[in-house]
């Protein structure tokens, strides 16, 4: 009866482990691929009041999710936009993204439609 407890346990717990693994490898290819686009895009990057160019809005948020990750916070690419990408942590204000010829948009906004056509 005990041994049964114990593995019940054990077995339980591993489960729950699992749920907060490191991010899957589809997650961490697409993230790189959207950080790819972000440093590609000739966009600037509004974080806390102040515009970035694209080369440093993708080391911002490559260190964004590197920590999420390191803290298993990052369970899909959607979780990474969600947790990491569309709003400072600091100020709570939300990251937007200006191109070329077109008005800011959310970051948020911006990475689900990279994304989106990405997956296409």
């Amino acid at each position: 009866m005990k041994r049964t407890l114990i593995a019940t346990l054990a077995a339980a717990l591993l489960s729950a482990g699992s749920a907060f693994a490191a991010a899957p490898d589809v997650t961490r290819t697409e993230v790189t691929r959207l950080l790819d686009a972000v440093e590609k895009s000739q966009c600037q990057f509004n974080r806390n009041g102040s515009w970035h160019d694209a080369k440093e809005a993708r080391a911002h948020l490559q260190k964004k999710f590197d920590y999420l990750e390191k803290k298993k916070l990052v369970t899909t690419t959607e979780s990474f936009i969600e947790r990491g990408a569309s709003a400072s942590s600091m100020s709570g204000d939300p990251y937007q993204i200006r191109c070329p010829g077109t008005p800011p948009v959310t970051s948020a906004a911006w990475l689900k439609a990279e994304l989106a056509r990405q997956r296409k």
